[in-house]
């Protein structure tokens, strides 16, 4: 990690004496940053393949905010996931309309699964490298078509739909064929049933917004409430029906001018009827800022701790971070900044998932239960690092490190955006 920040700040060292800053520049008409999609998650391994965001400014008079913006990225994670999206984002689209679609394919041969209920369930540091025991076999198509529309300045009301057909399975991968994994004894106990390994939803989601932020992907000042809602009627098959409503606020407070600011969000989401387990732990954003949006735990919600180490029926979360302008320049005719992030992240249970129908005494001596029960505060601290051009294209990487072992040891992450 010492390496890593040494070689950062002297990356930003030679960066301010190579480029002077100056102010932006308009952009206009199309700019695209391709890029391969070489980047490295903790919980997922090395990423390659390739990726482009595409941004249309048209004359410029909208600018830093695009008319439409297109993304594409096809990629492979080293332990076993294959990722294929695309995305599409523009308020210009239809008069007086936001249209917001996406279409992702994600097939892991090594989805992680650390049990329900975050520190009632024990994490065995041995068994998390080398080991399929906190893995699971899953497929994944999502489609997501959402529109918005202004209720006044401010206020803006929200409707979409999201579809879902999901798999899930053992790991099927030769080498670990002899080993029992946490998902096969869920599945042994009846805390994953047979009517939740695979299935087909259709969801139907109603929000509001009020928005005082000057701009959406780099904003310095301003605030963000949303409030989203979701229903899915159990229109497939055996399908259950099931709800979540999930609320958010966003703050930003410019300390300097826009060389330093500091930001926040809390997050609260609840799942109320049957949701079934392979959905459950999918939360529920208003605009989709990465590929995956699920959690609780990785690199979208409590950054440093294992994706999906908090798995329950409603949990909080909040994000603190300082976001430091280092330095800004000119680079092949387009804007550019580099940007610091400390952060410190922490989250907690609001409603367990089926605690009270576990054995526990069978559970804890199968070792899958600590007998601590769900409760405790799931937090991480650490620092980032951004690269942004034309105020919406952003390269991240970021660390961080949980405060308790049993949320793991530390990740690190790069990719693009900022996480709110």
């Amino acid at each position: 990690m010492k390496k890593i920040l040494t070689s950062i700040l002297l990356t930003l060292c030679f960066a301010n004496v190579a480029f002077a800053q100056k102010g932006d520049k308009v952009k206009t008409g199309w700019n695209f940053g391709p890029l391969p999609a070489v980047s490295y998650n903790s919980d997922l391994g090395f990423q390659y393949g390739a990726m482009c965001d595409i941004f249309y400014f048209g004359d410029g008079s909208t600018y830093p905010t695009y008319l439409h913006k297109f993304n594409v990225e096809l990629s492979h994670y080293t332990k076993g996931e294959t990722i294929a999206h695309m995305f599409y984002d523009s308020k210009y689209l239809l008069p007086g309309l936001r249209v917001t679609a996406a279409i992702s394919y994600m097939d892991s041969a090594m989805s992680p699964f650390y049990g329900f209920n975050g520190y009632a369930s024990p994490l065995y540091s041995d068994l998390t490298k080398g080991s399929s025991f906190y893995y699971m076999d899953r497929t994944l198509l999502r489609g997501i078509a959402d529109l918005q529309g202004k209720i006044s300045d401010r206020l803006t009301w929200m409707a979409g739909l999201t579809f879902w057909n999901v798999t899930t399975g053992d790991v099927a991968l030769n080498k670990y064929a002899d080993e029992v994994s946490l998902y096969e004894l869920y599945r042994l106990h009846g805390l994953i049933n047979d009517n939740e390994v695979a299935g087909t939803h259709l969801e139907l989601k109603a929000g509001l917004v009020y928005d005082t932020r000057d701009m959406e992907a780099a904003p310095t000042r301003g605030y963000c409430a949303e409030v989203v809602g979701s229903f899915s009627p159990g229109m497939f098959g055996e399908a259950e029906s099931y709800g979540r409503i999930m609320a958010t606020w966003r703050q930003f407070f410019p300390v300097v001018g826009d060389r330093l600011v500091l930001g926040y969000r809390v997050n609260w989401q609840q799942t109320f009827g049957n949701a079934p387990f392979y959905l459950q732990q999918m939360t529920t954003p208003l605009y989709l800022r990465q590929i995956k949006n699920e959690g609780l735990g990785g690199k979208n919600s409590i950054r440093g701790v294992y994706q999906n180490r908090i798995l329950a029926d409603g949990y909080a979360w909040a994000n603190f971070e300082a976001r430091v302008k280092v330095v800004n320049f000119r680079f092949i005719n387009q804007n550019w900044y580099v940007a610091l992030n400390p952060f410190v992240d922490a989250g907690v249970i609001t409603k367990n998932r089926r605690f009270d129908d576990m054995d526990h005494k069978v559970m804890e001596s199968l070792g899958i239960y600590s007998g601590d029960g769900f409760g405790g505060i799931h937090a991480s601290a650490g620092v980032g690092v951004k690269l942004v051009m034309n105020h919406n294209f952003i390269i991240s990487c970021e660390y961080g490190k949980p405060f308790d072992k049993r949320d793991g040891k530390g990740g690190l992450n790069i990719g693009t955006n900022y996480i709110f």
